[in-house]
């Protein structure tokens, strides 16, 4: 039986021809990841087209293709004699959150960050922000939409839901200056707890400018529910992050229960 996935340097990953990704759009995706990663760094020389014809075992056709593909996408830089070189310099650090004492860290990165308030208003809920904050549908809630930047990049693009009697509270000069979080508590609510969800999502034409990012490129999607101290919802809020610029870590601990030869990973705490 013929093997058609060829790897890369023994443990890299590989190019298959039984995909509908061409080959050299395999190859392009995987050198894209190393020079985003730091495996490539800036200014170094990625692999030749003869090194990476022998790396796939593809043509060198093939892999021109794909050095090429780098060139327009601006990651890299190709000159005659001097080879092709990483011209991608990577951002700022990634701001990093866990999920232990997840509301400090909120209120952590909102101070630490600034803010970009690119809407600011009232809205009837839908049914979805509805079931999130425990109200009818059709419900008048104020509604926002602000762009997080570290160093002045974009790392998340955030749309939050709020009761309008607990919006009133504040306006809109003070959203654009201060976290949610502290102009919630300084109208007296305790912010308690907060529940959320992570998945992930593609970049559409109104996010992928705001984030400075390609349209369809994936960002890590975190809707969160936060209640006060009765365990009323206060906010509704969907976080968009370039996976590039925000981590998420969450420590685990391997669990096994007594008497019981199997064993689970729990969160630590």
């Amino acid at each position: 039986m013929q093997n058609h996935a060829v790897s890369s340097m023994h443990d890299g990953p590989g190019v298959d021809d039984r995909l509908p990704t061409p080959l050299y759009h395999q190859i392009f995706l995987i050198l894209r990841d190393k020079i985003l990663d730091g495996s490539y760094a800036h200014d170094s020389v990625v692999p030749s087209e003869q090194e990476l014809s022998t790396m796939y075992g593809v043509s060198r056709i093939t892999a021109k293709r794909a050095l090429n593909e780098l060139a327009a996408s601006d990651l890299v830089v190709r000159q005659r004699g001097r080879g092709t070189r990483v011209r991608y310099l990577a951002p700022s650090p990634p701001v990093r959150s866990s999920v232990e004492g997840l509301l400090e860290n909120l209120l952590a990165m909102g101070l630490e960050t600034e803010v970009r308030l690119l809407e600011f208003g009232y809205v009837r809920a839908s049914p979805d922000v509805a079931r999130a904050l425990a109200c009818p549908a059709g419900t008048t809630v104020q509604r926002a939409e602000r762009v997080r930047l570290l160093e002045g990049g974009p790392f998340s693009y955030l749309t939050t839901y709020v009761p309008e009697v607990i919006g009133r509270s504040y306006d809109e000069a003070d959203l654009a200056e201060q976290p949610l979080l502290v102009l919630l508590e300084r109208s007296g609510i305790t912010v308690e707890k907060a529940e959320q969800t992570i998945s992930a999502t593609l970049a559409d034409n109104t996010v992928a400018p705001l984030l400075e990012a390609e349209v369809g490129s994936p960002l890590l999607r975190i809707n969160r529910i936060v209640y006060d101290q009765t365990e009323r919802p206060v906010e509704y809020i969907t976080a968009l992050y370039r996976p590039d610029r925000y981590q998420y870590r969450m420590d685990l601990t391997r669990v096994r229960p007594e008497e019981s030869a199997s064993a689970s990973w729990s969160p630590a705490g």
